[in-house]
């Protein structure tokens, strides 16, 4: 009989399920009232889906750092204003389609601070995908030649939480400027963009290069974003001192 109700969870994909009654049938394990047995199996069904979701999420995000909001460091050095990144940590902002812009120059943290905004979104279960601008944009560049551009702007465009990291290494081409406005205009107003810099934002005008598109699209960025400005010595560099 229990062979048989393992089987047929396994069938149905009830894993968490499989696993707990699994558990419940060894002979050391806790014994439970019927109640009991299927308030556990129940819970544990509901806690492996909610683990795999998260899983899936922080997979497809493909974050550049494993990073968390806990392991943040607050020193006075580095102008991270602890009480603001606890209220991001909330993700209310992602509800409110509003942005987030980290500054900073090289090494100060700011690809792992995007990486753990990301993460505590996709724990409390946003959709986010993490990007390279350069690489992202070049990317745009391939799928525009291979007739796939139209399915990954939507895909992009569905995202709760879009990172654009490493923002303006290199000055926009006509194409990227392109990709640019049209990333920003689907997003604006619906979902929300996280942009890390080493330049700050005075700059951007600059590197976008182009005045009618860098007017439209900063407008739309800046516009209402919470605003991080990172400072203090490289974290790399002390990091490797530490080592």
């Amino acid at each position: 009989m229990n062979t048989e109700i393992l089987n047929q969870m396994k069938l149905l994909r009830l894993h968490g399920m499989h696993r707990a009654f699994s558990q419940s049938l060894e002979p050391d394990s806790q014994k439970y009232t019927p109640d009991e047995l299927i308030e556990f199996l129940i819970q544990s069904e509901s806690d492996d889906r909610y683990n795999r979701r998260i899983n899936r999420l922080t997979s497809n995000a493909k974050f550049r750092y494993t990073a968390s909001i806990e392991d943040i460091k607050y020193d006075d050095t580095r102008n991270i204003d602890k009480n603001m990144i606890q209220r991001l940590a909330e993700c209310q902002f992602i509800s409110e389609a509003k942005n987030i812009i980290v500054t900073g120059s090289t090494g100060v943290g700011k690809s792992y601070l995007a990486s753990a905004i990301g993460y505590q979104a996709c724990s409390l279960g946003h959709k986010v995908m993490y990007y390279n601008t350069y690489k992202l944009f070049t990317k745009l560049k391939i799928s525009k030649a291979d007739g796939t551009y139209l399915k990954e702007v939507n895909k992009i465009a569905k995202q709760d939480l879009l990172i654009l990291d490493d923002f303006g290494l290199k000055t926009l081409d006509s194409n990227d400027r392109q990709y640019l406005m049209e990333l920003i205009e689907d997003r604006h107003g619906k979902k929300s963009t996280l942009i890390a810099s080493q330049l700050p934002v005075d700059n951007w005008h600059e590197i976008i290069a182009e005045n009618t598109i860098a007017d439209a699209s900063l407008d739309r960025i800046v516009h209402h974003a919470f605003r991080l400005n990172l400072q203090g010595d490289s974290m790399r560099k002390k990091q490797r001192k530490k080592n």
